[in-house]
């Protein structure tokens, strides 16, 4: 049995904001080169080399992607033999401050939604989950910086069973014309479909996690990621909305079971500089194991 050390989860969310602030993922720079190819708007091929040429300085000077540096999501996802106390995420809101305020990143982290909409100052909390996976020996932390355009681009929807995915298919083309626009296309749209009301929008926001160049899971899958995308872009909403066929570099989605009763879905925008990262912690937790820290 493994066991992870809070302070390593903390020092491996530290060392990764920085990165991802200023560093688009190579999968996303990959896509936005290749539309730039394949753009037929000209306006759309105008931004899609200014966000090539932003990615370029921004990875060079070590300045942020964008000036909404977003808040901080970390989600574990934790094998059979993988055991956590129930501080393990303890470090986790300092890892955050000190990155932020080192990096000199935007705080965008308010006290409370209603009552009290001060900052925070150091952008904590970070919004965390666990997970459990049924593979042993499976240790890994998913860290997203999110901005408030993209989430605020998203929405949740409670279907009736009978809809099916032609009214799974409606809803997504209706959220994205009518927000995808302010969640600065070409975007990564993460689906989530089943579980429960809360659960549902977990789901979207893990399909975004999978990367750009990874293939579905299953060929049902494929398919219909297929078909929303090609849906998508032939919206023409293009490139920071100005029109084009790139709306979306890719579509990413991810079900669950549900209730007899229930079509719950969940619609998650990731924009055009989708600052995530998996970051395998099996090898640092053997590492810490065999200096006799975190195995039993």
């Amino acid at each position: 049995m493994y066991f992870i050390d809070p302070k390593l989860l903390g020092d491996v969310v530290y060392q990764a904001i920085p990165t991802l602030a200023c560093v688009l993922p190579d999968d996303v720079l990959t896509s936005l080169t290749q539309a730039l190819q394949t753009e037929t708007s000209s306006r759309g091929k105008l931004v899609l080399s200014q966000l090539l040429e932003n990615a370029e300085i921004a990875a060079q000077d070590r300045v942020p992607l964008c000036q909404d540096t977003g808040t901080v999501w970390v989600s574990l996802e934790i094998g059979s033999d993988i055991a956590v106390t129930g501080e393990v995420f303890s470090q986790v809101n300092d890892a955050v401050a000190q990155a932020y305020e080192e990096a000199h990143l935007r705080k965008s982290v308010v006290r409370d939604a209603l009552f009290d909409r001060t900052n925070t100052t150091n952008n904590t909390p970070a919004f965390c989950d666990i997970h459990p996976h049924d593979e042993p020996g499976v240790a890994r932390c998913h860290i997203m910086l999110k901005g408030g355009g993209s989430d605020n681009a998203s929405r949740v929807v409670m279907l009736t069973p009978g809809a099916g995915k032609q009214a799974i298919v409606d809803e997504v083309l209706a959220c994205v014309r009518a927000k995808g626009p302010n969640a600065c296309p070409p975007l990564i749209v993460g689906i989530g479909v089943g579980a429960t009301f809360d659960k549902v929008a977990g789901l979207a926001k893990q399909a975004l996690m999978r990367p750009l160049n990874e293939e579905a899971p299953d060929e049902q899958t494929a398919a219909f990621e297929a078909e929303l995308k090609e849906a998508i872009n032939a919206l023409g909403v293009g490139p920071a909305g100005l029109g084009g066929n790139t709306t979306a570099f890719d579509v990413r989605v991810k079900t669950a079971p549900c209730h007899i009763a229930a079509l719950p879905l969940a619609i998650n925008m990731g924009c055009s500089a989708m600052r995530r990262v998996t970051v395998d912690l099996m090898p640092l937790i053997r590492a810490e194991a065999d200096l006799g820290g975190a195995h039993v």
